[in-house]
């Protein structure tokens, strides 16, 4: 068996200590720094030369107030003096006035009167009278206090039962701290025992091999410290991104290696982009205050030129020339001038499509929506949106699908199933459904479909256009094994650190 030169150490002092000694008693006596006497403590006790034991012991000390009033008497115990002083009895004016007592402190020596029973106030007439005819002995709380201020920390094992018993009582007065401190002692084993009646040589051991050593010689003496290069070390929280963040930039390097080029829009945006040009009624649900955030300041945005903007109002009203009847109301102009925070990421694409008519186009966008949604472990008034779009001639549903269950496949995720679903402005439309293996469900992650006549004619777009708009917070739950959504914004490190950077 290997012991190392403070283990030895320890070893020692515990054979002159009668083999018991505390952790602070082996400091002193062996001249060690107290982190390393434990770690000889811990691999004495691994290798069965001594045990570890333990003591948790209860000290007092006197508080700020405490130390006041050791010096200037218990509250209760002036305002008696004086009561006294003043015959016994006396308006509570004249009796705090005499004693000096603050103002603050008055309420509560009248209340360790009355406790004490040693003066009774009469509330109406406003006046105390004393119910002893001379200050009594001192109690056992003020004793408590004496022996604090004389021995500044005692053990409460220390004490008679009858100042135990004040314990309490003044801590709740703020007059005592109470501390619990443990005591470690370190114990030798019967095989600690035999290593120490065979005698113990400490040899001094050197952890580095410095140039002085190999030029001298001296090298070829000494005891070179062995090192467990196996022993696991300290753990080690260096800088890195969010979990959110990674995830965000997978999903960015997905899309990039599928062709498809990344696209930005604005927070805020009308409702014309937002709703109308994506064939969604004005009297929609979702247009409601309590599904959409509106600005209060300004309230209203521009419209883009008058010619889209009347081929969108005649598609609502009547269909214009897609086909449709439309939606068979008189559109406004002032309410698709109003200004929201965009509850999805489809305005941006949909802008992107009225300014880039000629396919091929293929973009995708990873951003920040805003929904007046109430808040729980699986929803949030603030998330991301993937979304994406592929114009070209002859593109079919089954291309979108297609694709989709590409880029699952490439966060890993193989099980992906098709809904049939509603959306107002895609027919046919799906929600995608993924499996989620760990807690053996199925989970919506977002909607598609390919755009409706009502939506691309009015633009001016002749060529179909794939589209989905999928749940990024819902995906990153998936990805990060997290049962609440709100943990992906709420900055624990605790979660921050554990979180591997690789997956």
């Amino acid at each position: 068996m290997t012991l190392r030169e403070n283990e030895l150490k320890t070893l020692k002092v515990l054979g002159e200590s009668g083999g018991k000694a505390s952790i602070g008693q082996i400091v002193s006596m062996a001249d060690l720094a107290h982190a390393a006497v434990m770690r000889a403590a811990l691999s004495l006790s691994e290798k069965n030369l001594a045990k570890i034991g333990e003591e948790k012991k209860t000290y007092l000390k006197l508080t700020a107030e405490g130390e006041h009033y050791t010096k200037l008497g218990m509250p209760e115990r002036r305002l008696l003096k004086a009561l006294l002083a003043l015959g016994g009895e006396a308006s509570l004016k004249e009796v705090a006035e005499k004693s000096s007592i603050d103002e603050k402190l008055l309420p509560i020596a009248l209340g360790w009167l009355h406790k004490k029973n040693w003066a009774k106030l009469d509330r109406k007439a406003g006046r105390l009278k004393a119910l002893v005819k001379k200050a009594p002995p001192l109690g056992h709380d003020e004793k408590l206090l004496s022996l604090l201020s004389e021995e500044k920390t005692v053990n409460v094992e220390n004490l008679p039962v009858e100042l135990r018993n004040v314990v309490s009582t003044l801590k709740k007065r703020k007059l005592i701290e109470v501390e619990e401190k443990t005591t470690r002692w370190l114990e030798l084993t019967e095989n600690g025992w035999k290593l120490v009646r065979r005698g113990i040589k400490v040899v001094k051991e050197v952890s580095q091999l410095t140039p002085e050593l190999i030029v001298s010689g001296k090298w070829r003496k000494v005891k070179l410290r062995k090192f467990n290069v196996v022993a696991p070390g300290p753990p080690i929280y260096p800088g890195k991104l969010h979990p959110l963040r990674q995830l965000l930039e997978w999903v960015r390097e997905v899309f990039l290696e599928m062709g498809f080029t990344e696209i930005r829009g604005p927070i805020v945006e009308t409702a014309f982009w937002n709703f109308d040009a994506l064939f969604q009624p004005q009297d929609h649900p979702a247009r409601e205050m309590h599904d959409t955030f509106y600005l209060a300041y300004p309230q209203t945005g521009r419209l883009p030129d008058d010619e889209v903007v009347e081929r969108v109002a005649k598609t609502h009203e009547d269909g214009w020339l897609t086909g449709s009847r439309g939606w068979r109301y008189k559109w406004s102009h002032e309410i698709a001038r109003k200004l929201v925070l965009r509850t999805h990421t489809t305005a941006t694409t949909i802008r992107y499509l009225a300014k880039h008519k000629k396919p091929p186009v293929r973009v995708f966008s990873v951003d920040r929506v805003y929904r007046n949604e109430k808040l729980d472990y699986k929803h949030l008034a603030e998330l991301n949106q993937v979304e994406g779009i592929i114009m070209d001639k002859g593109v079919t549903f089954r291309d979108l699908i297609g694709t989709i269950k590409e880029f699952y496949r490439k966060l890993g995720i193989e099980k992906v199933v098709f809904w049939p679903s509603y959306f107002p402005y895609t027919e046919p439309s799906a929600q995608a459904v993924v499996y989620i293996p760990k807690l053996k469900v199925w989970m919506e992650m977002g909607g598609m479909g390919m755009f409706r006549p009502e939506v691309l004619a009015p633009l001016g777009i002749k060529y179909p256009v794939l589209a989905w708009g999928l749940g990024f917070d819902r995906l990153a739950m998936v990805m990060l094994d997290l049962d609440d959504i709100r943990l992906l914004y709420k900055n624990d490190l605790g979660w921050l650190r554990r979180t591997p950077l690789c997956r």
